[in-house]
């Protein structure tokens, strides 16, 4: 059997491929196994705030991911008549050491391979994790679905939303829909005409017909991502295809109400073409008791420990948090105290996600009409949005806490 340090990871997207790094920083042994055949190279543009940043900066990868991210340090919320209600930070350099940035998943998926080639850190395509089969002291072994059996000291599951490696710690969880979809469309900026001091990304709010969120995507802002969200009941797999698949019925959901808003939104929905458009269903993970298996060795971190709404803006970069202080946790606790020091971990890691699910329903509050029926105004409040915990986290003293307490 592999020593104890030594780690599977069962997936290869951003919480596998940071979490592999993270070890690789503790001098900890890891392999990855990805069940798809190839990288991942698909997926919008995400917000990064500075509470990861600080890891990607550790990591060595800050320069590489900046120079083809958008830079921005506040989201603007305006009424429909082109009214500053409100302003949301996303980052600053002053407070936080860093900015906010808006970047495609793709690019911080290839930055992470390169470092991790780099670092000779071995990842696997094409096996796909089917189940474990025992856990010991000694380690834990599992299947794939091609019949072939791994065997190290621990295994984490990176493996997202509809993790497998979940159902070894709780068989009956299944992820929540929250009944909220996003519709998006990236456009050419040139298309839109700003006006001065207007501030990207911003939220445009109607009472009556929900907002619109313009997102600056690129290095240059020459890219925007315009977004709508709505109300919506859960389909089933073939639902949620034919959903996909109506690029029409999306464009014609973009253009609703859309007579309403301010010249920018009319002129960035009438360049939306359907070929551009995504759609995005929020799911959400129930609440877990346990992250951990009771012996230590098999653990869950990211979407597979807690789907936070994307209204957040903070999936990613919780999963940052998550396996770079795991890491942290795995190169500073000795192996009998491995247990309770995770539980800690959890514990404290969950304090985050709880605030964080507050936040999205909040930020869900702002960009859906029927939230407005009391008055904008009353609904839109700067008193929720005091970032200092998120975004100046101090990691190393947070896992010092968990190992002394």
């Amino acid at each position: 059997m592999a020593t104890h340090e030594d780690v599977a990871i069962i997936g290869a997207g951003l919480s596998g491929l940071v979490l592999a790094l993270s070890l690789h920083r503790q001098n900890i042994p890891c392999t990855i196994y990805e069940l798809r055949p190839a990288p991942l190279d698909i997926g919008g543009a995400i917000t990064i705030s500075p509470n990861a940043l600080q890891i990607i900066d550790k990591l060595g990868l800050y320069e590489n991911v900046m120079s083809e991210g958008y830079a921005c340090e506040a989201f603007h919320f305006r009424s429909q008549d082109g009214e500053l209600l409100d302003t949301y930070e996303i980052g600053s350099l002053e407070k936080y050491g860093y900015p906010g940035l808006r970047v495609y998943r793709k690019v911080l998926i290839r930055e992470l391979l390169a470092k991790c080639a780099e670092k000779k850190i071995q990842i696997i395509f094409g096996k796909k994790f089917t189940r474990i089969l025992s856990e010991s002291k000694a380690g834990v072994t599992w299947e794939f679905d091609d019949g072939t059996v791994g065997q190290a000291a621990s295994l984490v599951g990176t493996d997202g939303i509809h993790s497998r490696v979940r159902s070894y710690l709780h068989g009956d969880v299944q992820p929540k829909f929250v009944n909220v979809l996003a519709i998006g469309a990236t456009i050419p900026t040139s298309r839109v005409t700003l006006p001065e001091d207007y501030g990207l990304p911003v939220t445009i709010m109607s009472k009556t017909h929900g907002a619109y969120i313009l997102a600056p995507n690129l290095s240059d802002g020459s890219e925007l991502v315009i977004v709508k969200q709505r109300r919506i009941e859960e389909r089933n797999r073939e639902g949620w295809r034919d959903l996909l698949a109506d690029k029409e019925g999306s464009v014609d959901f973009l253009l609703q109400g859309v007579e309403d808003f301010p010249d920018i939104v009319r002129q960035a929905v009438s360049a939306v073409t359907p070929e551009s458009v995504s759609i995005w269903p929020f799911y959400q993970v129930p609440k877990m008791d346990k992250w951990t298996s009771e012996g230590g060795r098999v653990s869950i971190l990211g979407d597979a420990a807690h789907a936070i709404p994307p209204s957040s803006g903070q999936g990613a970069n919780q999963v940052f948090e998550d396996a770079f202080t795991y890491a942290l946790v795995r190169g500073q606790c000795s192996e009998a105290s491995l247990n309770s020091v995770l539980a800690k971990w959890q514990r404290g890691r969950q304090e985050r996600i709880d605030r964080l699910i507050v936040l999205a329903q909040q930020m869900n509050v702002r960009r859906l009409p029927e939230s407005t029926e009391h008055g904008l105004n009353e609904v839109v409040g700067t008193e929720d949005f005091n970032m200092d915990w998120l975004f100046k986290p101090d990691l190393d003293k947070m896992v010092k806490t968990w190992l002394t307490v």
